[in-house]
């Protein structure tokens, strides 16, 4: 019996808390596959001992719930989170270097990013956390919004598989193309909007700064010229 299957046996004898538990475990880097949890919580929705609907907001509240939990371990403990023998096994040297790199490579936008780097993902939220590259409130925002692809595309898969898992399991390879597709595709919306949302505030910084220039100038103006 492979996770699959186990995951589908223990998910519809305990329903939804099972799911939500189970992807907050793996939001603190516990090796199980996110998903295929997700997948497996969208089989039960297709059997009939769930809602599907239901079941993708219970998919978005275990992954965001275990992603903040990191973050928030890494924001309030800092490297003194270290002192605890799981993070030291998540947080490896060789993983926090790493790390280090994918922040050079993509900034803030990794939060993003972070979703789909299986293996990586709680050591960066971890990370983002300890060193405050980025506020709680960005993290949150970047993160939900992968969620919010990620999640529906693997529930909505299961569902549709409940009854067929060879053609699921098929598609389920598939389907990490897509997602990959779509992460590029919604990677590009992200960038363009904050660095129209950039352009447009130094516009309006370069443009208040004029104004200020400009009233600065007519006020010493009228003086001078009053003067003998």
């Amino acid at each position: 019996m492979d996770i699959l299957d186990l995951l589908v046996s223990f998910f519809t004898q305990n329903g939804y808390l099972a799911v939500f538990v189970v992807l907050l475990i793996c939001g603190f880097g516990v090796p199980i596959p996110e998903d295929i949890t997700l997948v497996a919580g969208g089989v039960i929705a297709g059997l009939g001992y769930a809602d599907v609907h239901v079941m993708c907001a219970v998919g978005l509240a275990g992954v965001l719930l275990g992603d903040a939990t990191m973050f928030t371990i890494g924001r309030v403990f800092g490297e003194r989170a270290l002192r605890v023998r799981w993070v030291r096994y998540l947080l490896t040297p060789k993983r926090y270097a790493q790390v280090q790199a994918k922040f050079a490579q993509y900034g803030n936008r990794l939060m993003f990013v972070a979703r789909f780097l299986p293996g990586l993902r709680s050591p960066i939220y971890l990370t983002a956390g300890m060193t405050g590259r980025v506020s709680f409130l960005r993290f949150l925002l970047l993160d939900g919004l992968a969620a919010l692809i990620s999640v529906p595309v693997w529930v909505y898969l299961g569902f549709y598989g409940a009854e067929n898992h060879e053609w699921l399991l098929v598609w389920v390879e598939r389907s990490k193309i897509g997602v990959l597709l779509a992460l590029a595709a919604a990677a590009i919306v992200v960038v363009w909007y904050f660095r129209r949302r950039g352009r447009l505030r130094r516009e309006r910084l370069h443009a208040a700064r004029a104004h200020r220039a400009g009233r600065a100038r007519a006020a010493i103006g009228p003086k001078r010229d009053a003067s003998p």
